[in-house]
């Protein structure tokens, strides 16, 4: 499964690279226009659901460790979050930003600090165990839908089209098969190095929360403070601290990833000019959408929701909506006439269904049961 993962980043890349176009404008070269457009309706609303949850959860993480109210602090770093989106280029603060993540890594730490019956839980890592009912199958398809999230595979494509734009001689794969090993072998790394440092870090959250959260019988993550428990171990009262940081990094990383991925989407179905590279006076469509997410997630703040839940069924959502975006990247991957030589080989594509019918069963038991 995880070599497959890595096709399905290293395919959403390299679509945008050979293409010169992104995920949305090659699915729409292929499929009516209507099932586009529902496919962007369903994004837009995972990423909604997400961005909601993760400034909420920012500004909860925030009234925990300064006692600061969270409703007024949340209104702000969406605020802070869309000026950043709209005047300056996302790589540029990012790079400091990034930072700030490092501070998940205290969880893996926590894993030398607790104790952990080491045999059982590679054995509960190599063979799961779990009861087949609605709850199991629900958390199963959030997993999936936190791990493989479409919005990524719209994001990546586009990024690779924008530096096309961007760097000097530069051009679409299929145009130039001369530039292809070094710009696949970059994407290989890439999609590699994320996927590593993701999945070690989100094994590491699971592990430490069961054998500090779930040990002492705590079996439900109701609010952001549950969850900064998991790091008191080594953290103690500064694991409130440390959580913050590390909910407001990810937090600020990622908004600007979810509602540029729908901007992305939306904007390449309907011929628009798109890119973060543009201001937003030069591509008021794209700017909008983005705008329009982020202030519709906002709304979540004054919803009784709480924001962890929020966050799970997010994923759960984009479980969901991760099903047909696969889908119609494997059929984009297959096609000779978009990929040229790219194309990628039976086995590969063999395994990809393999894996996206895996999904699909899932989230079909998940409603069924």
């Amino acid at each position: 499964m995880a070599t497959v993962l890595r096709h399905w980043g290293d395919f959403a890349c390299r679509i945008g690279r050979v293409t010169g176009h992104g995920l949305a404008s090659n699915i729409g070269a292929i499929w009516p226009k209507p099932m586009v457009l529902a496919l962007v309706f369903l994004l837009f609303g995972a990423n909604t659901i997400n961005i909601g949850a993760d400034l909420a959860a920012m500004g909860a993480s925030v009234e925990l460790a300064l006692g600061l109210p969270s409703p007024p602090t949340t209104v702000v770093l969406a605020l802070l979050s869309l000026a950043l989106q709209l005047f300056i280029p996302y790589e540029r603060y990012a790079r400091y930003l990034k930072w700030l993540t490092m501070v998940l890594l205290s969880f893996i730490a926590v894993l030398f600090v607790v104790r952990i019956d080491r045999l059982a839980a590679l054995k509960g890592f190599i063979v799961p165990s779990f009861p087949w009912n609605a709850d199991s199958l629900t958390v199963i398809v959030a997993v999936f839908g936190t791990t493989i999230s479409p919005y990524l595979f719209f994001w990546q494509s586009s990024q690779e089209v924008e530096e096309i734009e961007e760097k000097d001689g530069a051009k679409p794969l299929k145009v130039a098969p001369q530039q292809a090993p070094e710009e696949l072998r970059r994407v290989r790394l890439d999609t590699f190095a994320g996927m590593v440092f993701s999945n070690v870090v989100a094994v590491a959250i699971m592990m430490s929360a069961a054998a500090t959260l779930h040990a002492s019988g705590k079996s439900e993550i109701g609010t952001a403070a549950d969850v900064a428990e998991a790091l008191k171990p080594i953290a103690g009262e500064l694991a409130f601290a440390l959580f913050s940081v590390g909910i407001i990094g990810t937090g600020l990383l990622a908004i600007p990833v979810l509602a540029g991925s729908v901007a992305y989407a939306f904007g390449e179905s309907q011929g628009w000019k798109c890119g973060l590279e543009h201001k937003p006076w030069e591509a008021t469509g794209f700017y909008t959408v983005i705008t329009l997410a982020t202030l519709m997630g906002l709304a979540i703040e004054f919803s009784p929701i709480d924001p962890i839940k929020a966050l799970f069924w997010s994923a759960v959502v984009n479980g969901f909506v991760a099903v047909p975006v696969i889908a119609a990247m494997m059929i984009v991957v297959g096609r000779h006439d978009r990929m040229k030589e790219f194309t990628a080989s039976k086995p590969v594509l063999f395994f990809g269904w393999g894996a996206t019918a895996i999904m699909a069963a899932a989230v079909v038991a998940m409603l069924l049961i």
